[in-house]
């Protein structure tokens, strides 16, 4: 699975994000051909690489001539409709705006509809946006998590008057996404950060385990001397600490020449040998004979054994070995209380720690059988018993 992380330190605005996303590799003619498209008045991105308190980063600058247009939503959403961006590129444009006016309607107390957008409307904010919609688009990654977030502290000047930070926008889009602790006198977080975090970040938290391949660096305008101004991206893939690896071994044979009866038999000698599992696959062999392949899944310091069974009992006289990769959730025996009683089964631990309770069906059955109740009806007690 391709992860990113968005390292906030100093949080998040559209010109770091971009900055981050072009240092990571999207290429910024692609952006720019993006932003062409949207008919503004000459929009030009410029990457220059710079430093914040030692650290290299790339910092993007928009470029475009003077305008004082105030957009609502439906203007923007109109452009980016209009424009030659892809369908995926369009949807999260839309969806990151889209988020943004829903913030902006509510502080203000009026409707998406009516809301109208000032800074963000305005030609850098659209191209921030766009150009990250285009950017994280390109990545293509499949899951996206987010470090808390630091809004920064004190106050600053809007269109609308002195606000504290953060700006009550970017409170509103922040709810529900843990803040980190600053006490740096600026706006770290800007609306259009936090709009793309909600948007995007499915998962907020420290460093995931993954095995990172790039790092991209965007810088912030300021340089602050208390910390280096930059925003992380780092892309790579998910490993997961739970979930274990090894190698197991895959025994196959044919019969076209023994009974049901015998393989019933053989599959019950192979799992007391310790087969991990025993499945059969119906199958046509020479002359179009209805057959079975007897399939045995085992570990690689059971394969005699396995295979000694297998002569023994079916007559084959040739069995294929496989070897395969596997991965495997940890797992425990688990019991839970239901009105007739203990219902024994198994938990598992998925990826990302959640929890999954399986209840075993001989325990089900059992009870089901004292209590002359169908066996779905005990499984979905248990696992209401589980859930509760």
């Amino acid at each position: 699975m391709k992860l990113a992380y968005l390292d906030c330190a100093s949080g998040i605005s559209g010109d770091m994000t971009l900055g981050a996303l072009v240092d990571a590799g999207v290429p910024l003619a692609r952006l720019q051909a993006g932003i062409d498209s949207l008919d503004l008045p000459s929009c030009h991105l410029v990457a220059e690489e710079v430093h914040r308190k030692g650290f290299r980063a790339t910092k993007i600058h928009v470029r475009h001539e003077p305008e004082h247009a105030h957009r609502h939503l439906h203007h923007i959403l109109e452009l980016i409709a209009s424009s030659a961006l892809s369908a995926a590129e369009q949807d999260l444009a839309a969806r990151i705006f889209t988020h943004l006016g829903q913030a902006e309607a509510h502080v203000h107390g009026t409707s998406i509809r009516k809301v109208h957008f000032h800074e963000v409307g305005a030609v850098d904010s659209i191209a921030d946006i766009v150009g990250a919609a285009i950017g994280w688009t390109q990545l293509n990654v499949d899951r996206i998590c987010c470090s808390p977030v630091p809004t920064g502290t004190g106050t600053m000047t809007i269109a609308h008057g002195k606000t504290s930070v953060p700006a009550p926008a970017t409170a509103e889009l922040l709810k529900g996404i843990p803040l980190a602790a600053s006490d740096v006198e600026a706006e770290l977080t800007t609306p259009t950060g936090a709009a793309i975090i909600k948007t995007l970040c499915t998962e907020f938290g420290p460093l995931p385990s993954m095995s990172i391949e790039t790092i991209g660096v965007g810088a912030g305008d300021r340089d602050f001397p208390s910390h280096g101004n930059i925003l992380r991206l780092l892309v790579g893939t998910a490993v997961d600490p739970l979930a274990q690896s090894d190698q197991i071994l895959v025994l196959e044979t044919n019969l076209d020449d023994t009974t049901g009866e015998i393989i019933g038999h053989c599959t019950e000698r192979l799992l007391t040998a310790g087969a991990l599992d025993v499945y059969t696959t119906p199958i046509h062999m020479k002359k179009n004979r209805p057959a079975v392949k007897l399939t045995v899944l085992c570990g690689t310091a059971d394969r005699q054994r396995m295979e000694d069974v297998l002569f023994d009992e079916t007559g084959t006289l040739g069995i294929r070995r496989l070897t395969a990769e596997r991965t495997t959730l940890p797992r425990q025996t688990h019991s839970v209380s239901t009105a007739w009683g203990q219902v024994e089964g198994k938990l598992a631990t998925l990826p990302g720690g959640r929890p999954r309770f399986s209840p075993e069906y001989e325990s089900c059955r059992q009870i089901a059988a004292t209590h002359q109740l169908p066996v779905a009806q005990v499984i979905e007690a248990a696992q209401r018993a589980f859930g509760e």
